[in-house]
């Protein structure tokens, strides 16, 4: 037999987070090309914004039917071929004639994401020691967060150039080199041993999952309020020309990245107080960006602030790993299918109150106060904790 070449802990985590750089383009990029892809289709801005909730419904819905299906597949082959899905997709958003289609499209293209990022994360995982867990997975997420920094900004600026489309034809291509990459060193494995559907699901009997998937859905809405309508914000009530949107976005992608660098190492030694204090922290920022629409230099401040906080979504995806049991692989999925809850939430709730005459501005409330009740759940979730240390075993 041959023997498998292993691949450093590192390169293998590089690999892994060029997909996230693929999914987090798309993810944001539609976003900020969100006015030209509504230009483009003949379609208002909020109706347009329904493109973005169709990627995040298959977010939802796929995370937890490709965990639970694929329970007795192995962990590298469930990534190629969630990433090929994933370019698939994309492709077939690039050439969508009609809003219809780009519905299909883009919910196509969301359904491998959840798994992909709770896959990924489990292996990145497995490759460090426990105490290093949650930076493994930002290392991972770091791949989503440079992409906000580079492959946003750059799909952007393309998108004005050639056309929004170009956008999705360029993710399709990273998707691509994802799938080869990882052909190459994601570590070969086999499913354990006893692993099935059930098992799986095993994990939706546990209360705790439930509150911390609850969190994220809730908590991490303000983010996505407010990121979805930051390009129409900055033309219509900061007043600046499209070239300076690719900078603010760069800006908003700088604090994501500083999150995922530097919160980690707290979560390792204080998980959930750190996951409290960062939903604080978004509470706070998006209070701030309700004043800061007005300058550019105060917006991006309260921009980088509120990408910062975004690290609660690495934070998240350990405490999953700690409350899920044997049903890992569907409870690390899941957590992305909560977080597109929030993604499909959070800009119905700001597209509400635009739509009912509040103004642009108006998205940082609804994101503080979804930022709040993230916070109020969590709560929920330390009294249990308490509630549980305090019964005799």
């Amino acid at each position: 037999m041959t023997q498998q070449r292993t691949f450093p802990a590192g390169i293998v985590h590089l690999a892994l987070a060029l997909g996230g750089f693929a999914i987090g383009t798309t993810e944001f990029a539609t976003m900020s090309l969100l006015p030209f892809l509504a230009q483009g289709l003949g379609i208002d801005e909020p109706t347009a914004g329904h493109v973005i909730s169709a990627y995040a419904s298959g977010v939802v819905v796929g995370a937890p039917l490709i965990a639970v299906l694929s329970a007795r597949v192995a962990r590298r082959t469930l990534l190629l071929g969630l990433m090929i899905t994933f370019a698939l997709g994309n492709a077939a958003s690039s050439l969508a004639p009609t809003y219809g289609w780009m519905l299909v499209a883009r919910f196509a293209s969301g359904l491998p994401h959840g798994a992909y990022f709770g896959i990924s994360a489990l292996v990145a995982a497995s490759l460090v020691p426990a105490e290093q867990r949650t930076r493994a997975v930002g290392r991972v997420m770091l791949g989503l967060t440079v992409a906000t920094i580079v492959g946003v900004p750059l799909a952007n600026a393309l998108g004005q150039a050639l056309g929004w489309r170009w956008g999705f034809a360029v993710v399709a291509l990273l998707a691509t080199a994802t799938a080869a990459a990882l052909w190459f060193v994601a570590p070969h494995d086999r499913p354990e041993p006893g692993a099935s559907p059930l098992q799986e699901l095993g994990a939706l009997k546990n209360g705790q999952v439930w509150l911390t998937l609850a969190i994220g859905a809730i908590g991490f809405g303000g983010l996505f309020a407010v990121y979805t309508y930051l390009a129409s914000t900055l033309l219509e009530v900061t007043r600046v020309g499209p070239a300076a949107v690719p900078f603010v976005l760069a800006i908003f992608g700088i604090g994501l990245t500083l999150g995922n660098l530097i919160v980690p190492r707290f979560a390792d030694r204080a998980l959930m107080p750190t996951a409290g204090g960062l939903l604080l922290w978004s509470a706070a920022s998006l209070a701030l960006y309700t004043v800061a629409t007005t300058s550019l230099w105060a917006i991006c401040v309260a921009v980088l602030a509120i990408g910062i906080g975004g690290a609660l979504g690495t934070v998240l995806q350990t405490r999953l790993m700690d409350v899920a049991g044997r049903a890992q692989g569907l409870a690390a999925s899941l957590n992305h299918s909560a977080f597109n809850t929030a993604n499909a939430l959070g800009p119905w709730l700001g597209g509400l109150a635009v739509a009912g005459g509040y103004g642009w501005a108006s998205t940082g409330w609804v994101g503080c106060a979804l930022a709040l009740g993230g916070l109020a759940i969590w709560g929920l979730t330390m009294l249990v904790d308490n509630g549980m240390e305090a019964v005799p075993a």
